[in-house]
């Protein structure tokens, strides 16, 4: 049988019945008297963990464990803010006698993720700069909607009655038919006869904290592990068993069907929500502490751009690297020019 868990304030945050507690991390020089919590390459390597849990064609879930709270967060808020995309930026109308006007249709086509390597494009410096080859792509929307001339007298389908009443994504094209939106069978709009659309879309490089549209995720979260701890000197009466099992999401506690006796499934605790169900039951003081790992996180991500999920995590990673090099000069320059008369400038920041 493994170890049983016990509390420990210096690696587990309390859940409480009114309260969390032990939040903060400790491990750090000079919390502990006569303890040696210095950062250390070898034990921080020791104790770092990526292990993928479930991956798709579109999300993934990993745990990242070892780290403190700040590093997590900082991966998600680069997921969401500053690992690049591209997606169109401006729209060139030449005809729209469409039903939604130019600027909302505009916004609908920008929304829309392209399965385009942001690597392969560089990024524009300002909105005003010049168009090239090397940070635009050109894509063409051009539609007409017409009546079918064999379609059956008494249908009411659109898709039977009319060639073209639906706007795809699809239909944005671009010569020699490389890039392409993620998803073709996104509705733009919709024509109906003698209604025609014909634009000139420019799609660039970009980050998503200038603009939603460039973020790669739709969601980017973490959440830390759920724990349940038992207390030997206090078990769950037996006639009130299956009572406590209900407390917990499905799964999570076992109930010998035999000698009614609780225990925790150690694999599929991750499941529980920490509703704290559990606390509202005076019968169960005292039979069972909720806590969560401070340092493991269980992260979800759904990817909608180009990224496949299980590149997202790396991509982060390279972007954070990049930030922690422009930190590195800009001390490495102050340092060497910390003497000097006024503000110190740093080149290639």
């Amino acid at each position: 049988m493994p170890p049983a868990i016990t509390y420990d304030p210096r690696k587990h945050v309390g859940v409480h019945a009114e309260r969390i507690s032990h939040v903060s991390s400790t491990n750090f020089p000079g919390h502990f008297p006569n303890e040696d919590h210095s950062w250390d390459l070898e034990r921080f390597k020791k104790g770092l963990t990526v292990k993928i849990e479930r991956l798709s064609n579109r999300s993934i879930e990993f745990d990242l464990v070892g780290v403190d709270a700040s590093i997590a967060n900082a991966y998600r808020r680069i997921l969401i803010a500053e690992v690049p995309t591209i997606c169109v930026e401006r729209v060139y109308v030449w005809d729209n006698t469409s039903v939604v006007v130019d600027e909302v249709l505009a916004q609908r086509i920008g929304l829309v993720p392209l399965n385009v390597d942001p690597a392969l494009m560089d990024m524009k410096q300002t909105q005003n700069d010049q168009a090239t080859d090397r940070n635009t792509l050109v894509f063409r929307l051009q539609v007409a909607c017409e009546r079918r001339k064999n379609a059956p007298k008494d249908t009411t389908d659109p898709s039977k009655l009319y060639i073209n009443h639906e706007v795809l994504r699809a239909r944005v094209v671009m010569a020699d038919n490389p890039p392409a939106p993620t998803n073709l069978n996104i509705v733009l709009t919709k024509l109906r006869p003698g209604q025609e659309i014909d634009m000139e879309l420019h799609a660039v490089k970009g980050v998503g904290k200038d603009h939603a549209k460039f973020c790669p995720v739709a969601t980017a979260s973490y959440r830390l592990l759920p724990l349940v701890i038992l207390n030997p000197e206090k078990p769950v009466p037996r006639e009130l068993a299956e009572k406590f099992q209900k407390c917990f999401s499905p799964g999570v506690i076992r109930v010998d069907p035999r000698t009614k006796a609780v225990s925790v499934d150690s694999k599929k605790m991750r499941k529980e929500t920490m509703s704290r169900e559990v606390y509202r039951h005076p019968e169960f003081e005292g039979c069972v502490q909720l806590a969560r790992v401070r340092d493991h996180f269980l992260f979800n991500i759904e990817s909608e751009g180009f990224y496949p999920p299980q590149r997202l995590l790396p991509e982060a990673i390279a972007v954070m690297r990049a930030k922690i090099a422009t930190i590195k000069r800009a001390a490495e320059t102050l340092l060497n020019n910390g003497d000097g008369p006024g503000d110190v400038e740093m080149a290639n920041a």
